[in-house]
C-alpha cells in the first residue's frame, strides 16, 4: 500500500531527424491518458533526445551510482523517480538504437525490479527484432521485460503522412499499461528493500528505515493491529491512534522522526520521536501481535534511544494497566515519573548518561 502514484516514463528513444519517434510517443501518450487516470498512473513523456546524454563518459562503473556530471545526474534522477518505463523503439540493422543502448548503460542501481514494457515500429518485422536485442539488455539491469507488447508495422500504421494505427494497438497499450502497472506493485517490495539504507533489522530478511509521509497506510493499520489490545487492557477507547486517519497519520508523520521495521514490503513494527527541550519524548512504539515476544520492541526502543544527541533525559507513556509494555521499559531502566500524567496512564523517564 502506498499513497504514491505510480511515475511511468515513455521514452523514446529515436534521435534521427525527422524520425518516426515523437509521432509515436505522440500517439502513445494519447491513448493511454485515460486508462492512466483510471490506474491511477502519472505518465511522463521523455525524449532521449533531449537529454543531452553524450557517450558513455562517466569515469565510475555505474554500479556505484556516482555520478560526476550533471546530464548522468538528471538521467539518473529521472529514472530513480520513475516506478516503470515504456520504451519506444526503432529497429536498426535487427537491434536497438545506439541511443537506446548508451541510456542504458549510463545507470545501474536506478533501473532495479521495475518493469519495462515496448512499443516499437517498423517495416517488415515491426521493430520486433530491437525488442528481443533490448530485452537482453534490460535482463542485466534487473528491468523485468512484460509479455505484453505494441508492433506497429509503418505501412499499415500511416495514413498518407499522418500516424494512425488501429484500434487493435490502441488496446494493446492499454492492456501493457495494465500489465506494467500490476508488475510495478508486486515489485514494489523489492525495490523498497533495495534502496534501503539503514540498518538490518533483528529478524531475518528485515530491515529498518525512516517512515514518511507515504507509509501512512502501513502507519495506521499497524496502530488499529497494536492500539486493539491497549484498549482492551485499558478499558478505554480514547487512544488516539485507534481513531486516525490516513491523512492524520500522514500529518505526524511529516513532524516526528519514525523509524519502520520491514519485510517484505510489510511493516512489522515502528517507533516515533520528538526532542522537546532536553527531553527525547519516545512515542507509538508498536509490534504487529504474531512478532511479539521475539525481540522487534526492544530492538526499536534501542534504534528510539539513540535517534539523537544532546538530550538529558528519555520520556515515555503507557496505559496505566498495560503490564507487558511496563515491563518492558522498566527492564530497559525506566521509571515512574514523579509528575502527574493523564488519567489511566503512566509516564516514564530515563535518564542519559553525560
Amino acid at each position: 500500500m502506498t499513497t504514491k502514484r505510480p511515475r511511468v516514463l515513455l521514452l523514446t528513444t529515436s534521435t534521427r531527424p525527422h524520425a518516426l519517434g515523437p509521432a509515436v510517443g505522440r500517439w502513445l501518450a494519447d491513448a493511454l491518458a485515460p486508462s492512466a487516470e483510471e490506474l491511477g498512473v502519472d505518465l511522463v513523456p521523455v525524449s532521449i533526445g533531449e537529454l543531452d546524454l553524450p557517450f558513455l563518459d562517466e569515469e565510475e562503473h555505474p554500479a556505484t551510482g556516482v555520478h560526476h556530471h550533471e546530464h548522468s545526474r538528471r538521467w539518473s534522477r529521472m529514472v530513480d523517480d520513475a516506478d516503470g518505463f515504456v520504451v519506444i523503439t526503432p529497429e536498426y540493422n535487427f537491434g536497438m538504437p545506439a541511443t537506446l543502448k548508451n541510456a542504458l548503460d549510463y545507470l545501474s542501481p536506478e533501473w532495479a525490479w521495475k518493469p519495462v514494457g515496448f512499443v516499437s515500429y517498423g517495416h517488415t518485422s515491426a521493430g520486433t527484432r530491437a525488442v528481443q536485442h533490448a530485452k537482453q539488455v534490460v535482463t542485466a539491469l534487473r528491468l523485468v521485460p512484460l509479455g505484453a507488447t505494441v508492433a506497429l508495422r509503418i505501412a499499415d500504421a500511416m495514413r498518407g503522412d499522418r500516424l494512425d494505427p488501429d484500434a487493435r494497438h490502441v488496446d494493446a497499450a492499454r492492456g501493457m499499461l495494465a500489465e506494467l502497472t500490476r508488475v510495478s506493485r508486486a515489485l514494489a517490495p523489492l525495490r523498497e528493500r533495495a534502496r534501503a539504507t539503514s540498518v538490518e533489522g533483528p529478524l531475518p530478511g528485515s530491515y529498518a528505515r525512516r517512515l514518511g509521509p507515504d507509509d501512512a497506510p502501513e502507519v495506521t493499520v499497524l496502530q488499529r493491529c497494536c492500539w486493539l489490545e491497549e484498549a482492551l487492557a485499558n478499558d478505554t477507547w480514547k487512544i488516539p491512534a485507534l481513531h486516525e486517519t490516513p491523512a492524520d497519520v500522514r500529518g505526524w508523520l511529516e513532524d516526528w522522526h519514525a523509524i519502520g521495521l520491514w519485510r517484505d514490503g510489510r511493516l512489522l513494527g515502528m517507533v516515533r520521536t520528538r526532542r522537546t527541550g532536553t527531553d527525547l519524548h519516545v512515542g507509538r512504539l508498536a509490534v504487529a501481535p504474531d512478532l511479539r515476544g521475539l525481540g522487534v520492541g526492544r530492538w526499536l526502543l534501542g534504534q528510539a534511544e539513540r535517534s539523537g544527541e544532546g538530550h538529558s533525559r528519555i520520556v515515555l507513556s503507557t496505559g496505566a494497566t498495560s503490564h507487558r509494555n511496563l515491563s518492558l521499559y522498566q527492564r530497559q531502566g525506566y521509571v515512574p515519573l514523579a509528575e502527574a500524567h493523564e488519567e489511566g496512564v503512566t509516564g516514564l523517564a530515563k535518564p542519559v548518561a553525560p
